[in-house]
């Protein structure tokens, strides 16, 4: 019996082993990437452990897959990658988890620690390279700092504002062993010390004047909005904010994936309105959500000159550096629910008839009858509304648990921003803050393995589909229930834009740089892996296709051939182009 006990705690265990199991006792369930050398046996080690290992083709849309997780479950995503420039590769999904405040821990393996600075296979100094793009960047150097790290990394990514974190495993670690007694004790400590730590944020001692200076300002004020983002979404502060736009009677504005946290249908939503609300309004609460380009800095001529605004952020630096009239530091979720108990002890709600919600769901309404007057035509060749009204309805037909619908493009994502629908919090994932173009199939797969119950519809410019087209293998090798919709347009805004003074020189005859293959058949591309391809034209072709996938449930891909002229330069954002 006691040779029996004994042997396999004298097993030895590996690094990639140690890790792998490390994430698993620290909760990750997914994991994101591209295996090769060093670290292939890992990911088969991580998936033993229960941490279900996704293989991409390309380490920016598995970056992108492990930021979108993490947002849509509040847990980190978690991507793993090659050394050196596979490193390098996983940088897009990095920096874009910081840069929409998501929780990511990049996991790569890196050259072995003796040969560094002989010029080792891929080596690269990746603690250098990372830093710019997380939170702390941390390297084991020996077998027995894994699990420490790990939970170390882990805990980062969802301390304070979240973001990106980097986990560096070198070759010559990845290979070290101990044996299987060793690796239980070194788990259970890291384990052990990561439930000392508390994750809450510090209470500030502003923080009950400043809930109490938010509810009064609200109270006084005669145009007051409530403007929430994705950090609101993140935080699950949907009933916090629907209880306090439905109480007040304040209209609400979200920024583009703060859509659905409340409906998009609530007759308090100022999306229609947008103009009107952010350059009349008083008194803005503004919740998860930070005053970048996205809402214009908070600055004039956007914004009235004499807004007070009341800030709600998870750092303290953001309000520091924006300057509200009233800064409150904390969740979003739970500074909500501490400013309604305030409102509750002095209850007020702005009656339908109050001026400013006239003004507001006057200027909507009208703007909406425009929109539907637009919608309602059916245009063949198509425009970019006709298949996004036709689309929008299939979503909506859906009900409940509505799709998760991921857009991208630059007159897909901004058309579409204001045709489609959001009633439920979570359910649009777009460029985001950094404006990245290339999420579309990494938002897919992290969605897909996010929400399980939910099908996931991707409205794609084809410029946008291109820069992840190749992962519709990696929907169909997984059996994702995915249905891509590409706007092919045949190129980057569509046609040829340039002007006849641009039409010159040597290379005049080449295509224009916004210009693609005409017509392509991008449906093939879907048919191709083994997964269903649609190509149309026409709106009785479109409805067909949408509805024929959606009640498949199985990846595809519809083609959808656009008007090479109906969009516009830049979507949007002419301006800065």
């Amino acid at each position: 019996m006691a040779t029996d006990t004994a042997a396999p705690a004298a097993m030895k265990v590996d690094g990639s082993a140690l890790a792998g199991r490390a994430l698993a006792a620290a909760g990750a369930r997914h994991m994101f990437g591209v295996v090769g050398i060093p670290v292939t046996s890992l990911a088969s080690r991580a998936a033993a452990a229960g941490v279900r290992f996704l293989a991409f083709r390309n380490e920016q849309s598995a970056g992108y897959a492990a930021a979108a997780y993490g947002f849509l479950t509040g847990s980190p995503g978690l991507l793993l990658t090659v050394s050196g420039p596979g490193c390098v590769h996983g940088l897009a999904g990095l920096s874009h988890a910081t840069a929409n405040a998501w929780p990511l821990l990049m996991v790569s393996g890196s050259c072995s620690q003796p040969d560094a600075g002989m010029g080792d296979f891929q080596e690269l100094d990746q603690i250098a390279a990372t830093k710019p793009f997380v939170k702390i960047a941390v390297k084991a150097t020996t077998i027995a700092d894994i699990p420490r790290l790990v939970f170390q990394a882990l805990a980062a990514t969802v301390s304070g504002r979240p973001g990106g974190c980097y986990l560096d495993i070198p070759s010559d670690v990845l290979h070290q062993t101990l044996t299987e007694s060793e690796a239980a004790a070194l788990i259970d400590a890291a384990a052990a010390d990561s439930a000392k730590s508390d994750s809450s944020p510090p209470k500030h001692k502003s923080l009950d004047e400043g809930i109490e200076k938010a509810a009064e300002l609200l109270r006084r004020a005669e145009r007051p909005l409530v403007v929430f983002g994705k950090g609101a979404a993140y935080s699950r502060a949907e009933d916090a904010i629907r209880k306090l736009v439905d109480t007040t009677g304040i209209p609400f504005l979200p920024t583009p994936m703060g859509k659905g946290v409340v409906p998009d249908t609530h007759p308090l939503s100022a999306t229609a309105a947008r103009s009107l609300a952010i350059g009349q309004c008083d008194v803005a609460l503004v919740v998860g959500a930070r005053l970048n380009w996205l809402l214009h800095f908070g600055e004039p001529p956007k914004w009235s000159k004499d807004v007070k605004f009341i800030l709600v952020d998870v750092c303290e630096e953001e309000i520091e550096l924006r300057k509200p009239h009233v800064g409150i530091v904390g969740d979003a979720k739970r500074v909500v629910e501490l400013i309604n108990r305030e409102i509750k002890d002095q209850p007020f709600c702005l009656a339908p008839s109050h001026p400013w919600v006239e003004a507001i769901t006057k200027k909507a309404r009208d703007n909406v009858l425009k929109m539907k007057a637009q919608l309602a035509k059916d245009v063949v060749p198509f425009n970019f509304l006709t298949p996004l009204r036709i689309i929008r309805d299939a979503i909506l037909a859906e009900g409940n648990p509505a799709p998760v619908v991921v857009s991208e493009g630059a007159n897909t994502m901004d058309v579409g921003r204001a045709v489609l629908v959001q009633n439920e919090p979570r359910t649009r994932l777009d460029a985001g803050t950094w404006g990245t173009m290339g999420v579309g199939l990494g938002f897919c797969v992290a969605a897909a393995v996010a929400e399980p119950d939910r099908l996931v519809v991707a409205v794609e410019g084809d410029s946008g589909f291109g820069f992840s087209a190749m992962e519709v293998e990696t929907l169909v090798r997984y059996q994702l229930p995915v249905v891509v919709i590409v706007f092919n347009n045949n190129g980057v805004y569509g046609g040829d834009r340039r002007s006849p003074d641009e039409i010159t020189g040597p290379y005049k005859d080449d295509p224009a740089p916004t210009s693609f293959v005409p017509a392509a058949g991008y449906h093939k591309m879907m048919e191709a892996f083994g997964g269903k391809g649609y190509l149309v034209e026409t709106p009785d072709e479109l409805k067909s296709a949408l509805s024929e996938s959606f009640r498949a449930r199985k990846p595809a891909v519809i083609n959808v051939i656009i008007d090479p002229y109906a969009g516009a330069e830049s979507g949007r954002m002419q301006h800065k182009n």
